[in-house]
């Protein structure tokens, strides 16, 4: 529920907060943040975090010959989602590097739950 709050509202979610992430950004960037830590690059890691726990999950539920059709699901939603907010939703920016961050994000999730699942295996064996 609450993605689909974020990518469905009518306005940018970071609206309110845009100005005030940059400041933190320049108040951090002065203390010994990298310079490539950029408001687009915090953009683009919180998109790719809001769609891990979709390839998370999605790995976990589905049968395993499904399971690697986490990113592929990420990829058609995320397109869907970015439709949207480009023909029903004018206040929004829909961008292809979205799409790119949400599979991203389905893929670390898909992967992060292979390797519990494996780890949790290996010291069930014997």
């Amino acid at each position: 529920m609450a993605v689909a709050l974020i990518v469905l509202w009518p306005t940018p979610v970071d609206r309110g907060g845009a100005e005030a992430l940059r400041r933190a950004l320049n108040f951090l960037h002065e203390h010994g943040l990298p310079t490539f830590v950029t408001y687009s690059v915090v953009e683009f890691s919180a998109n790719i975090l809001m769609f891990v726990p979709l390839g998370l999950f999605w790995f976990l539920l589905t049968p395993p010959r499904l399971r690697w059709w986490a990113p592929a699901v990420s990829f058609a939603l995320s397109t869907l989602i970015e439709a949207t907010q480009f023909l029903l939703l004018p206040q929004r920016f829909a961008t292809p590097y979205d799409v790119v961050a949400n599979t991203l994000g389905a893929l670390v999730g898909a992967l992060t739950a292979c390797a519990l699942l494996t780890a949790g295996r290996r010291e069930r064996s014997p």
